[in-house]
């Protein structure tokens, strides 16, 4: 019934642009009560997916060759820019402007004014207290254009240098605010970083209705727990991370069979403790993800169930699902089984102790665990040999770890060590994603999947262009471009060219995101890949273990099927928005802290090369992955113009140019520690 009259609303809104509630009804002819309901429903619909406006007088139709629906973006004290993905238009700002960065608005195109506010962007925002002659005043860490009415100021003690956050009670000019939280001193550990996290309106504190649900949580698994789980506690099982991880989310065994391996992923049964729709859950849905910067972690889940029940620590009971898969000599998954069950970590394993055993050095505490350790790294070298067999992209790229002294200052940027003991449990991790992403589509349940689309060929495209400049092969067509083909040729790249064009090749690869649909996994050359093995830290994976424990596990009708696959393409989408918002934030510190340490380094001369060249200048990247740009009005030897084809910058004479993979020496001539920014010049 609903269908069929949106279909008849929308018909007559493609006729005429706006419609009164009594003029739909007559022409529409309802002929009862339960019509009439269908039309209001439908028309909150419509509205709700801000297809219509309900104006208070009428209804209308948001035509995008008429209006735009987008979001501010305050480009100066005169002009916002209104965008979507689609298209832009800069509005004439005003003196009493109403709009911030953020908001999402609707701008009617033929009036060049924005007629419709759907919800602000902002409603918090940081800065620090200065005193000045005139008193103390609040400056923003972000500039909004706007001064700043502080409507509180009384209820604090308030000393200069003093970071705090305020609530936007009145949008405007002046903007009325109200303070929330003091945060501390600029200049006191951590509180820069954790004014960023406000400014980007990271959830870092948890609901007391959260609090109250993890009270009721036990701390050890009790007899219940073990009921309809597989007993594994007698398999040997090792946990191998980073050497100040804390939430151990993955645990691993392996047996050594004639014919090859039986290889055993366990994961965290979250989905078992945390109930949909429950105070955790939704606030975990909220996240999305856990974020990680170089001082801290901000949890998807609270520290007592990440770090605690949910935890696979060592010689403690917990509740898995686990992923047992048979592999064959050549490396090959031949079968597989997805259970819940029980595990007894052994071990807690760290990536540098076990490379160190790999090494063949002897590590304290580990001498038990060397037959165990070369069993996993035989197995796992065949498995990497048939990703390289199928045509999985390995990118040259570099991590960079940022040492922070005791004052939380950056005193060292450093590039974050990788042995094979991190590709060992990474190849692990794949291989179970990908039968569980098998298991649910073979069956055709729903699941959350990670895509990776093929990429735009004219981006590819670029890859070519650049391996040209630099006088290297590229053997394929940016039109039908293959994962194999990207691989081959990052093998066939010179050592010299090859952190470069890795990097850009890199660039040029869609976005992975999370999907409903399986379309695949192009940089793995997959069919069928999900997140499985991170339920602590991703919300997808929590996604993907509900789903097995529903129709696998629990055999459940199939009568749900298509509404959650409805609910989950909902799902994808927002879990998508938050891991790109996580991955900015974590950039955005990195970035600030390189600036920060770089600070110290004024003046000094590095060795670097070009990883992207502009109209407006180049940019360096030195050994240690810090990045800055050489603007090209510090190139005072000539007049430089930006040839577009070979994404060069080249000298008006002709007798010098600067092009991608490039070596130059720099020197560090200044930074803007607030925009994470550093610049650099050529050293003669």
């Amino acid at each position: 019934m609903e269908g069929r009259m949106r279909e008849e609303i929308l018909t007559l809104f493609h006729k005429k642009n706006e419609w009164t509630l009594k003029e739909l009804e007559s022409s529409l002819h309802l002929k009862s009560s339960k019509d009439f309901v269908s039309l209001v429903k439908t028309l909150n619909a419509l509205e709700e997916e801000r297809i219509l406006l309900n104006n208070h007088n009428s209804y209308l139709y948001t035509d995008t060759e008429k209006y735009l629906i987008g979001k501010v973006k305050d480009v100066s004290k005169f002009e916002l820019l209104v965008s979507n993905k689609d298209q832009k238009v800069y509005l004439y700002k005003g003196k009493s402007c109403p709009y911030f960065d953020g908001d999402i608005v609707l701008v009617d195109l033929e009036k060049s004014e924005i007629v419709h506010l759907y919800e602000h962007g902002i409603t918090s925002i940081t800065g620090t207290f200065y005193h000045r002659k005139k008193g103390m005043i609040f400056h923003t860490d972000i500039d909004y254009h706007r001064t700043i009415q502080i409507l509180n100021m009384s209820e604090f003690a308030i000393k200069n240098g003093h970071k705090a956050v305020v609530q936007i009670v009145k949008y405007g000019n002046p903007l009325q605010v109200r303070i929330t939280e003091m945060l501390g001193h600029e200049k006191d550990p951590g509180v820069d970083i954790t004014s960023m996290l406000h400014a980007n309106h990271i959830r870092t504190e948890w609901p007391e209705a959260v609090n109250k649900e993890i009270a009721k949580i036990p701390n050890q698994v009790e007899a219940k727990d073990q009921l309809n789980r597989k007993d594994l506690r007698d398999l040997f099982t090792v946990t191998i991370d980073g050497d100040d991880a804390k939430d151990f989310d993955d645990a691993i065994s392996i047996e050594k069979k004639k014919s090859g391996y039986t290889l055993y992923v366990h994961i965290a049964d979250v989905s078992y403790y945390v109930k949909e729709q429950s105070a955790i859950d939704k606030e975990a849905y909220a996240r999305s993800t856990s974020i990680y910067v170089c001082d801290r972690v901000v949890p998807m889940l609270p520290f007592a169930m990440s770090n605690g029940i949910c935890s696979l620590n060592p010689n403690v009971d917990r509740c898995t699902i686990t992923c047992k898969m048979e592999i064959n000599s050549r490396g090959r998954c031949t079968s597989y089984e997805v259970f819940p069950s029980l595990i007894h970590s052994d071990k807690r394993c760290t990536y540098h102790q076990v490379n160190d055993v790999l090494e063949g050095k002897n590590v304290e505490g580990y001498e038990n665990l060397t037959g165990f350790i070369s069993t996993l790294r035989k197995c796992c070298e065949k498995l990497q040999k048939q990703d390289e067999k199928r045509g999985s992209i390995e990118f040259d790229t570099s991590e960079s770890l940022i040492v922070l002294n005791k004052k939380g200052q950056a005193v060292d940027v450093q590039v974050k060590e990788r042995g094979f003991a991190e590709q060992m449990i990474e190849e692990c991790m794949i291989l179970a994603n990908v039968c569980v992403a098998n298991l649910l589509h073979s069956h055709q349940y729903p699941c959350v999947y990670r895509i990776h689309e093929k990429p735009d060929p004219e981006k590819v495209s670029q890859i070519c262009q650049a391996a040209r400049t630099m006088d290297e092969v590229c053997a394929f067509y940016p039109e039908d471009v293959e994962p194999r083909d990207i691989q081959n040729f990052l093998q066939s790249i010179s050592e010299e060219h090859h952190q470069v064009l890795s990097m850009i090749s890199l660039r040029a690869m869609q976005k992975a995101r999370y999907d409903a649909k399986c379309v695949g996994h192009f940089g793995l050359a997959l069919k069928e890949y999900c997140h499985f093995t991170s339920p602590i830290r991703r919300y997808a994976d929590l996604i993907v273990h509900r789903m097995l424990r529903k129709y696998i596990f629990q055999n459940q009708a199939s009568t749900h099927i298509k509404k959650d696959q409805t609910k989950i393409e909902t799902q994808a989408f927002h879990i998508s928005l938050k891991e790109r918002e996580a991955i900015a934030i974590e950039r955005l510190v990195d970035d600030y802290k390189k600036a920060e340490y770089m600070k110290k380094h004024i003046g000094q001369h590095y060795v670097g090369s070009i990883v992207g060249v502009q109209s407006f200048g180049f940019f360096v990247e030195l050994e240690n992955t810090v990045e800055g740009l050489v603007p090209v009005h510090t190139l005072y030897d000539d007049f430089y113009q930006y040839d577009e084809v070979r994404m060069r910058l080249v000298a008006q004479s002709g007798h010098r140019f600067f092009e991608l993979g490039q070596k130059v020496q720099v020197i560090c001539t200044g930074v803007n520690l607030e925009k994470g920014q550093v610049e650099f010049a050529i050293w003669h």
